[in-house]
């Protein structure tokens, strides 16, 4: 998206440089050296971990934390997790037996300058190390630290982003129903983000109110992202996106457009995308930093 990006008057792009330099150093401190025994395997979980993502998750756990009066110091270990979680699950989402690419966010993939057992190595151990990270957090009156625990480990799990990832590749080639193009898109998208969050809120030991109209923001957003992603693999150019475009309609990979059609999705994105943003209502004002940064994730060019 270019241009400068602000939202009644908050400026995101001040507060995502903040939020990922934050962020990085965060993640530097809590990971093992480059240099450390054995290298390899640290320099391959650095290269994806650092390979320049947006830092789209833990920017929206510290946003939920300031929502709920929280602070980024509470909220940072929580969001480190989930981002070497994430890091992880695209690692493993990359490989030859998965989806096969050799390029993300423009650079080779993890499996290609490192080999492919190094890449499941690496992405073993960023899942791994999440929930040491998840363990520097103090635990919170309502949300005591087993609860924390529970939260990451369902989200990454086998009933949601392994669930998704499952199903996701025994759909391939296969037409599938919107129901099921939907399951797959909760688990393997909505999941994460959503757990992101909610642990956000946790860590400012949120009320129950508000941790429910987290979660009601958080799957709505995911959803509706995922299935802007899907018209995007349709209408936009692989230099815009940053990866191979078309690429899901090459590998028969189900999508909201393939099934229900270009216009329904778009529908469907902009009804996902006004109840995420109805779900801030409670925060009467308060969720400035979650408001600009669904903003900037639902309105891409479509």
């Amino acid at each position: 998206m270019p241009g400068h990006h602000t939202t009644n008057g908050f400026d995101l792009d001040e507060f995502l440089a903040r939020a990922t330099q934050a962020v990085n150093r965060a993640l530097d401190r809590f990971l093992p050296p480059a240099t450390v025994r054995p290298a390899t395997i640290h320099k391959a979980m650095r290269y994806s971990l650092f390979a320049g993502g947006k830092r789209m998750r833990p920017a929206l756990c510290l946003a939920a934390a300031e929502a709920c009066g929280g602070s980024w110091a509470e909220a940072m270990p929580p969001a480190c997790a989930v981002e070497c979680i994430h890091t992880y699950s695209l690692i493993h989402d990359d490989l030859p037996a998965m989806d096969n690419d050799d390029y993300r966010r423009g650079k080779p993939t993890c499996h290609k300058v490192f080999g492919e057992g190094i890449a499941i190595l690496a992405g073993d151990a960023l899942l791994t190390h999440a929930f040491e990270i998840l363990a520097q957090s103090r635990g919170w009156p309502r949300y005591p630290h087993p609860r924390l625990v529970v939260e990451l480990a369902r989200a990454a799990g086998s009933l949601q982003l392994i669930a998704g990832q499952v199903e996701d590749l025994e759909a391939e080639g296969k037409k599938i129903s919107a129901s099921r193009l939907q399951y797959i898109h909760e688990r393997k998208t909505s999941a994460l983000l959503c757990c992101a969050v909610r642990l956000g809120g946790m860590s400012a030991n949120c009320t129950p109110r508000h941790l429910r109209a987290l979660t009601n923001f958080g799957y709505h957003v995911g959803l509706a992202f995922q299935v802007i992603d899907d018209i995007l693999d349709v209408t936009q150019t692989s230099e815009k996106l940053g990866k191979t475009a078309g690429k899901d309609t090459r590998a028969k990979k189900a999508t909201y457009p393939s099934i229900v059609g270009l216009e329904k999705s778009r529908q469907i994105a902009e009804s996902l995308t006004q109840r995420a943003f109805a779900a801030l209502k409670p925060f009467r004002g308060r969720a400035r930093a979650l408001e600009a940064l669904a903003t900037f994730l639902l309105q891409r060019d479509r």
